[in-house]
């Protein structure tokens, strides 16, 4: 995916303008490869708990830089996270059994929020400058996680928040959506916590919208934008299991080959 700056010298001649309240565009309508910003689907309209549901709900989501209106995306290829496809690699492995077994490493889900997407904030995307979470998308995702769509996974070693992420669910498909680190591997391991409560409730796909070489690292691949609709309008239709997390849970991580081996 492109910087969202890029889109700016078109945003208003080609892209359809939302008012609050109007409906998306089909996402056979985003921007396709030859255009300056692959993906991008829609501008304006507004950033409340009914259109985020709403634009997740269609494999949507909003992107987009200080200075520009909220910009909506849906990319095609897309960046996604199987589960069972995760790579547990040997040093992470190393350092998650020993934090598990001097029992310095507990994982809490949905402890500190706001902590949590506040620290994203001020950490860039892999190839950025800056921060695409502004202070209008922190607002937004926390009133999402006041209605029970937003979630936090963290990492707390030594009784301190070391590392976590915030990600959207929606029945059984979830959405990541960035990641901090406080110490060494913290924010891997709350992505490993993830992956390891997503195969205790069988829930097969990690939405990661970028493409990026650390994912790639972890296992992350590409879907077809057809065929992550498609799991995504099954996935969405089963209820949602409860967000905790259960040190039982890492015996589904601890399982899976070392793809070092």
């Amino acid at each position: 995916m492109h910087n969202p700056g890029m889109a700016s010298a078109r945003t208003a001649q080609a892209l359809p303008w939302l008012e609050p309240g109007d409906p998306f565009p089909p996402v056979s309508e985003a921007w396709g490869e030859h255009d300056p910003a692959p993906g991008l689907l829609a501008a304006g309209g507004v950033l409340d708990v009914p259109t985020l549901l709403s634009a997740y709900a269609k494999g949507i989501f909003p992107w987009f830089s200080a200075g520009q209106p909220v910009l909506w995306w849906s990319t095609d290829p897309r960046m996604v996270l199987q589960p069972e496809a995760f790579r547990l690699h040997r040093s992470l492995r190393k350092t998650l059994k020993k934090q598990l077994a001097t029992q310095r490493l507990e994982i809490r889900f949905d402890h500190g929020f706001e902590t949590v997407i506040r620290a994203c904030s001020e950490t860039p995307r892999e190839g950025q400058d800056g921060t695409w979470i502004l202070p209008a998308m922190v607002q937004a995702y926390i009133r999402l996680h006041r209605a029970g769509a937003a979630h936090s996974v963290e990492a707390w070693i030594d009784g301190e928040l070391a590392g976590g992420l915030y990600c959207v669910c929606l029945g059984q498909m979830v959405f990541g959506e960035s990641m901090f680190t406080r110490r060494p591997d913290a924010s891997k391991i709350a992505l490993a916590a993830l992956v390891a409560y997503c195969l205790e409730h069988r829930i097969g796909l990690i939405d990661c919208q970028q493409d990026t070489r650390h994912l790639r690292w972890m296992g992350g691949e590409t879907m077809s934008r057809r065929s992550f609709g498609h799991h995504l309008d099954q996935a969405i239709r089963q209820p949602s299991p409860a967000w905790r997390f259960d040190p039982v849970y890492w015996k589904h991580l601890l399982n899976l080959p070392d793809p070092s081996q």
